[in-house]
């Protein structure tokens, strides 16, 4: 962030679940950017969900300028379910919670099904037709990086860098601020 500031730029990262984590929704988490964004132009970064959250955002927001996406959660309810399994979703809907890996603070932390019943009204990959870059570890073994090959495939305006890296892309850091910034116009 310090190196956005370094160049005039201003980086505003919201708390998308609003300080409520186990219900947070996509929903939810829309309504917040419209609000943040109040029909303005803007550039928008996100990662995993949020990249995920950023991609629906612009394909229904045509003043969003350019889109930087890191290890996007594209299909993300049908990953989920996927994932978790048919008989640990029904527990999961039975019991109201399930327990997930917060990776913003690095710790467990409880989860209503509703994201994923929400999530289910989304489409698995947005139409977005800005300029758009993403950054996705080759060893991703959370969000596979197959879907943001897909995603960019038939995009000629998409250019994605699959990097030598992990879902958190924490070794990379530097080439994709250098990359961003280039991608954003910045010198």
């Amino acid at each position: 962030m310090a190196r956005f500031a370094q160049k005039g730029l201003t980086l505003e990262v919201p708390t998308l679940d609003e300080g409520d984590f186990s219900r947070l929704t996509l929903s939810a988490q829309l309504a917040l950017v419209e609000r943040l964004a109040a029909g303005e132009p803007v550039n928008l970064l996100g990662s995993s969900m949020g990249g995920y959250l950023a991609a629906l955002y612009a394909a229904r927001h045509p003043e969003v300028a350019r889109v930087v996406l890191l290890a996007p959660a594209f299909r993300m309810a049908e990953r989920w379910e996927a994932r978790v399994g048919p008989a640990a979703m029904a527990d999961w809907r039975a019991s109201g919670e399930i327990q997930v890996f917060h990776y913003g603070e690095q710790r467990e932390r409880p989860l209503w099904p509703r994201l994923i019943d929400d999530a289910h009204q989304y489409e698995g990959y947005p139409e977005v037709r800005q300029p758009t870059l993403i950054f996705h570890g080759q060893h991703d073994d959370i969000v596979p990086v197959a879907d943001s090959l897909h995603f960019a495939e038939s995009r000629p305006w998409v250019r994605l860098e699959v990097l030598d890296s992990d879902h958190e892309l924490g070794n990379v850091l530097e080439f994709m601020g250098e990359q961003t910034l280039a991608f954003l116009g910045v010198e």
